[in-house]
């Protein structure tokens, strides 16, 4: 039988606290099933929290979703405090929102097609504790997160539905438009544009016009 307690062995304190948030009395955890270890296990519910990449879970989804409904929960950071030794933690200018799901997205574009799977993407404040490290790439400035620590939940947003990916095209989008315009109206650049471009078109909600000088055409699904 596995250990159930393996899955607690690296995890970190994002992990750990939104765990604790999600639990309910009742609830199992690191819950071994058919090979894999389950965050969160409630009746015939399995609820994992997924901080890192999607593609990194579709052995487990394909093998437990047919059997079993899931809920993934994928925290994104809406805001980031970086807390180095001998320094008062100061705020980062990078801020995630509800697009940045689609960095993950990307990965497994129609994850949200199966009946039994829900995601709740929840936007958080974070601390992320770094220590000095001169091998760290380029644009980290010499300095490598060990962990992230959760300051407060900002928002959650659930996705039941392939169709409730709608909601975050924007309105006043016109009738034919490219990634550019998508991102203009969304708020987003444009590469996060295209990759919501990318998940929302095999689902349906999106059909592809044409190419032009422009780029790749849209018009929303009717």
């Amino acid at each position: 039988m596995s250990d159930p307690h393996i899955g607690t062995l690296n995890e970190g304190s994002l992990h750990a606290a939104l765990k604790d948030d999600y639990a309910r009395p009742g609830d199992r955890f690191e819950q071994p099933l058919d090979g894999f270890v389950i965050d969160i296990r409630r009746d015939d519910l399995l609820i994992e929290i997924q901080t890192g990449s999607f593609a990194a879970m579709g052995n487990k989804l394909d093998h437990l979703l047919s059997g079993h409904r899931m809920l993934l929960v994928h925290p994104i950071a809406a805001e980031t405090y970086l807390d180095k030794p001998g320094a008062k933690p100061r705020r980062s200018p990078k801020r995630g929102s509800v697009y940045s799901l689609f960095d993950e997205l990307v990965s497994i574009p129609t994850l949200l097609d199966h009946p039994h799977l829900s995601l709740e993407v929840v936007l958080v404040s974070v601390t992320n504790h770094q220590v000095p490290d001169p091998s760290a790439r380029r644009g980290r400035g010499g300095w490598r997160t060990v962990d992230r620590a959760l300051r407060h939940i900002v928002e959650r947003q659930r996705f039941d539905h392939t169709s409730d990916l709608a909601r975050l095209l924007p309105d006043d989008l016109p009738e034919v438009f490219t990634t550019a315009d998508l991102g203009r109206h969304a708020g987003i650049d444009r590469d996060l544009a295209q990759k919501m471009a990318y998940c929302l078109r095999p689902l349906g909600l999106l059909v592809e016009r044409g190419r032009t000088r422009r780029g790749v055409e849209y018009t929303l699904a009717r």
